[in-house]
């Protein structure tokens, strides 16, 4: 067993290398080896117990959703129908003030429902929606700010990364926490959408012209055949969410089931939508690219699971959290403030990485349902995409803008209010837990 002196040793050692830039899946993977090796005192069995570790990891059956939803994901991105998903509600929200706007949350909601990515969904909408809230002359903060805010909640509806990541790590149950992340996602897109609407009737300016048909924004279409692949392309994803976690959720299916369902729904979507084999080929190597970082960072983070266990690092931490106070919420709010902090500098699956595995005992000892608090650990986690100094985000959409007027600081302004509303959401369920665990109990 280690010593609150390795303890403390291993931790400095884990955030220096970060700090000093080295990636986070070569830090953990070091820390775990030499920590290993100074634990069992040899190379060798320090060796074996990671090659075991590892063989355990790959050989998990649930290793295969993370591929198979970034797979269904490309597919839908692909094929174009984020932009016919954007044009339906654009026209279902009819005169809402603010309707560009609104029409972005709930388009991110959507397509963060298929590709389980906020990055993706921030990628897309940037291309999509901003170039129509220039036209109709809105101010440049509040369209940044929609899109980069609202492409959050792709990382709390499921089927989400972050949900498959922290359900790995924690080893839960990952279909429950799918389902678990639905009303805390309505809920947050219900919040975007007061705010904006508010934001609307009394700046209307910042909205552009409020006043008139922004029907103009859309491209009329009047061919009969393109308007009906625009329903084909919206409705199909719309019907592809509903099967997928519809099946989960009456367990037709597992995940990982329900993840392939999904790959063959949205290749045919894409076929349908006349993408070509170069693109599918394309989408196919785009998703080795995405998984196989994420699949590397699960291994090492398996093996830093074990050298936590081994050497007692976990309990050492909780016990110093436990000494500054016995209050459930003190504790929360102190877990909150760091994954705050650390979400300035690394990003979410990372952060997860690192401090799940000490965290969530802890929470499960202070009372909190494991179930509410992966989903209050998500949200929390998320608004790091929107903190600076990092804020992937936010760097996501500036890359995918090309105009010379967009700065970070822009973006970062204009985000602030979506960021404000996370937290709020963070209080609610650690206040009303029933938000998150209402519908695994009916599973």
């Amino acid at each position: 067993m280690g010593s609150p002196e390795f303890a403390l040793a291993i931790i400095a050692i884990l955030i220096g290398l970060i700090i000093c830039s080295v990636p986070v899946v070569i830090a953990l993977g070091l820390c775990s080896f030499f920590g290993l090796a100074y634990l069992t005192g040899s190379f060798n069995v320090a060796g074996s117990l990671l090659a075991n570790t590892t063989y355990e990891a790959i050989r998990d059956y649930i290793f295969a959703v993370i591929p198979l939803f970034v797979l269904m994901g490309e597919f839908i991105a692909r094929s174009g129908a984020a932009q016919d998903l954007y044009n339906l509600i654009n026209r279902g929200l009819k005169r809402l003030p603010g309707r560009l706007a609104l029409a972005t949350v709930v388009g991110n909601a959507v397509f963060g429902a298929v590709t389980g990515v906020s990055i993706a969904s921030a990628a897309a909408f940037s291309r999509i929606a901003y170039p129509q809230m220039v036209k109709h002359n809105y101010d440049k903060a509040a369209a940044l700010g929609s899109i980069a805010g609202s492409a959050s909640l792709g990382m709390l509806i499921p089927p989400s990364v972050l949900l498959i990541v922290w359900g790995v790590i924690s080893e839960q149950s990952i279909g429950r926490l799918f389902v678990a992340g639905i009303i805390p996602g309505l809920v947050l897109t219900a919040m975007f959408f007061i705010f904006i609407i508010g934001f609307a009737v009394l700046k209307p300016a910042a909205f552009g012209e409020t006043n008139t048909d922004e029907s103009d924004a859309l491209i009329d279409l009047e061919d009969p055949e393109d308007l009906r692949k625009e329903k084909m392309g919206g409705l199909g994803v719309c019907a592809l969410i509903v099967i997928v976690l519809g099946g989960i959720w009456f367990g037709a299916f597992t995940p990982t089931e329900a993840a392939g369902v999904g790959v063959l729904m949205a290749l045919l979507l894409a076929v349908l939508k006349g993408v070509s084999l170069r693109g599918l080929g394309e989408a196919v190597l785009e998703t080795g690219r995405i998984s196989a970082p994420l699949l590397f960072l699960l291994i090492t983070a398996q093996m830093y699971s074990r050298l936590l266990a081994l050497g007692g690092i976990t309990g050492f931490i909780q016990d110093l959290m436990l000494s500054l106070g016995n209050s459930p919420f003190l504790i929360l709010s102190i877990m909150v403030l760091v994954w705050f902090i650390l979400g300035m500098f690394i990003d979410s699956v990372s952060i997860i990485l690192l401090t799940v595995p000490i965290f969530a005992p802890l929470a499960i000892t202070m009372g909190y349902d494991p179930i509410a608090f992966a989903i209050i650990g998500i949200v929390a986690i998320e608004a790091g995409l929107l903190t600076p100094p990092l804020g992937l985000c936010v760097y996501t959409v500036k890359a995918c803008v090309s105009d010379p007027d967009v700065t970070l600081g822009l973006i970062f302004k204009g985000s602030i209010p979506y960021w404000i509303i996370l937290i709020l959401l963070v209080v609610l369920l650690a206040n009303f837990p029933a938000l998150a665990t209402f519908l695994p109990t009916l599973m």
